[in-house]
Order: structure tokens, then C-alpha cells, then sequence
């Protein structure tokens, strides 16, 4: 990458840990945050769903600034002096997804700030593309870093698809996992946050950016096409970022995706790997975060480079590169290539 761009410190709140060791200790244990909400599926069976355990029982835009602001306050923790000269940018849902729990983001944004205790001069963007969101918000800070805007940049996201709208409308498109229903994901809710700056313990050396033709929804488009899927976004997007990395999809050793439960998104996933790898390797290990917390939206990102900044020192993230990748319904895909600095 043109500009250097590191992972300091990282911050988390899932349904497996309300801070970043804990979080990430769960999910390396394989353990989950699955549990009977208080949503009701078509056959009258509790939906099973990952909501945090918070204190206490904020719901709508409040709930989720508090799991922003925890997020930022368990990042910040770790590098307090990163707070005299940084920018914000904040990962949310699409602003066309049903039942979309944030209705203003910029009085959201504003709310996040006073809960985490923030000047609400911060500098602050808003990146809003649901799951690969976070991928978008590190171009934007390599950006920033590059023009000097800042010191260090703060990239923090949240979702939930534990909302009644949102849930409602899943159920009806088959797209929660039920007993009637194996295909499908289940509704979670997380932020996290990673603090990017010009040095750092994790160090991303490619990113890639695309879009896949070929999306879940594509059926339903106004020209009413039904391409099939041969993951050319996905597969643009690894091989941007193996090109800027200077690697091979061989030299990977470990991948982290969002995954969310759906056989389209393995699919995906396998497809890209196929088209490529050229060289043999060595198995390379695929932690699903779904499998932990559940589909978790614009918050993913973040948590999976937060993940891999726990692994790397640790001793479990492998030898070689992590790959981290994430789509999302409307076709966006994107992968970064992150190693230990």
C-alpha cells in the first residue's frame, strides 16, 4: 500500500465478550452467543438470534450507541493518546436495507460521541454499505493518513438485525435460519473498532475492492436477469489485493470472512479461491465469524482485522498473511491482506 497502514489497538462488543480479548478468545474456542430471542418464527418457534448481554435493556438507536461507545472506549483504552489528534469514521448499515435500525446517522454519530464520552467536534464520516463497510472506511483512512488530515483514524462499526422490521422481512424473503429452514443466517447484533495509524502491530499491505454482478438479488433487477454466479467480484477483489500486496493466494495462511451462513456466500468464497490459486499450499484454515455471532452486518469488519490483530502476537493467527474478506446482498465485495508488522 502506498501509505503505511496499521492496526494499533481494537475494541469489541458481541455476544461472546464485551471487550476485545474476550471476544476474540471466545470465537478462537469456537464458542457462540446463540440463544431464543423474543421474536417468533412462521411455525411459532422462538427465533434463535446472538444479542449482546448488556447491562441494561436499551433498545432502537440507544442500544446500539452504547455498543458503539463501547467499541471506541475498549480501543482508546489501549492507546490513549491517540485521542489528541484522530478522526472518526463510523461503519452503519445500508441505508435501503429493511428495517434498518439507525434512522439519522448524523444524530446517531452525535449520540455515539456522547456516550463514549468523545468532543462531538471529532472529525466524523459515515460509511453506510452494511458488511464490507469497514473495507471502504480503510481507504478513507489511508487517505486521510496520506494528506496528513490526522494522526490516527478510528474506524468503528455497528449493526443489529435483531430489529422486528428487519427480522419480519428476512423471514419472508427464507433468509433466517429456522427448523424448517437450514439456508439461511442468524439475526446478530456486535460493534467493534480498530484504531488505524502509521505504526501499528498489524500491518495491511492489500486492498481490494469490487462488485459482484452476479448477486443474491439479481433475479429481481429491472432488466429481470438471473446471472449465474461465477464470484467475478470476489475474485477481482482477492486479486487486487494479493497485487498490492505483493503475495500469492498460496502465501495465505489463514482467511477470515463474514460468511453469514448462506450456501451463496460459500459459493462465493470457494469459487474465489479456486480462480485464484495457482500454487499448492498448505490448508488454509476459514474462521467464519457467523459461526460465533451470527450475521452482524457493518460491524464485521472491524471485529475480523480486531481478530486478527489478537491472533497474530498470540501465536494462533499462523505464519503467513491473513486474508479478511466480506460481501454484501447488493453485490459490493471486498479483501484485505493483513500481516504481523
Amino acid at each position: 500500500m502506498s501509505t503505511p497502514l496499521h492496526i494499533r489497538a481494537a475494541g469489541m462488543v458481541t455476544a461472546v465478550g464485551l471487550d476485545c480479548a474476550s471476544a476474540a478468545a471466545a470465537m478462537r474456542a469456537r464458542l457462540d452467543g446463540f440463544q431464543e430471542t423474543r421474536f417468533i418464527g412462521a411455525g411459532g418457534e422462538w427465533l434463535i438470534g446472538a444479542p449482546v448481554p448488556l447491562p441494561r435493556n436499551w433498545i432502537g438507536e440507544k442500544r446500539l450507541a452504547h455498543l458503539a461507545a463501547g467499541a471506541i472506549v475498549d480501543t482508546l483504552s489501549q492507546a490513549p493518546d491517540a485521542q489528541t489528534d484522530c478522526a472518526l469514521i463510523l461503519c452503519l448499515p445500508e441505508t435501503d436495507r429493511p428495517g434498518r435500525p439507525i434512522r439519522d446517522d448524523t444524530a446517531f454519530a452525535r449520540q455515539v460521541l456522547d456516550c463514549a464520552e468523545l468532543p462531538r467536534g471529532l472529525k466524523t464520516r459515515i460509511v453506510a454499505h452494511g458488511r464490507p463497510s469497514g473495507f471502504v472506511a480503510l481507504e478513507r483512512a489511508r487517505r486521510i493518513l496520506s494528506e496528513g488530515k490526522a494522526a490516527n483514524v478510528l474506524i468503528a462499526g455497528v449493526d443489529s438485525y435483531l430489529t422486528t422490521l428487519s427480522v419480519a422481512h428476512y423471514l419472508a424473503e427464507s433468509r433466517i435460519q429456522t427448523p424448517e429452514n437450514a439456508n439461511g443466517f442468524i439475526p446478530g447484533e456486535a460493534a467493534a473498532a480498530v484504531l488505524c495509524s502509521r505504526d501499528g502491530p498489524l500491518k495491511l499491505t492489500g486492498l481490494g475492492l469490487s462488485r459482484e454482478k452476479a448477486f443474491t438479488y439479481n433475479k429481481l433487477g429491472e432488466d429481470g436477469l438471473d446471472l449465474p454466479l461465477r464470484a467475478d467480484g470476489m475474485t477481482a477483489a482477492y486479486q487486487a489485493a494479493f497485487a498490492e500486496s505483493g503475495r500469492r493466494h498460496s502465501d495465505i495462511g489463514i482467511k477470515i470472512g463474514d460468511l453469514i451462513g448462506e450456501a451463496f456466500w460459500f459459493k462465493q468464497t470457494a469459487l474465489a479461491m479456486l480462480r485464484t490459486q495457482r500454487e499448492r499450499s498448505e490448508v488454509q484454515p476459514i474462521w467464519p465469524v457467523a459461526a460465533s455471532l451470527g450475521n452482524i452486518g457493518a460491524a464485521v469488519v472491524p471485529l475480523m482485522l480486531g481478530w486478527a490483530l489478537e491472533a497474530k502476537p498470540k501465536g494462533y493467527g499462523g505464519a503467513g498473511p491473513i486474508l479478511v474478506e466480506a460481501s454484501a446482498d447488493d453485490g459490493a465485495c471486498a479483501a484485505a491482506v493483513a500481516e504481523a508488522a
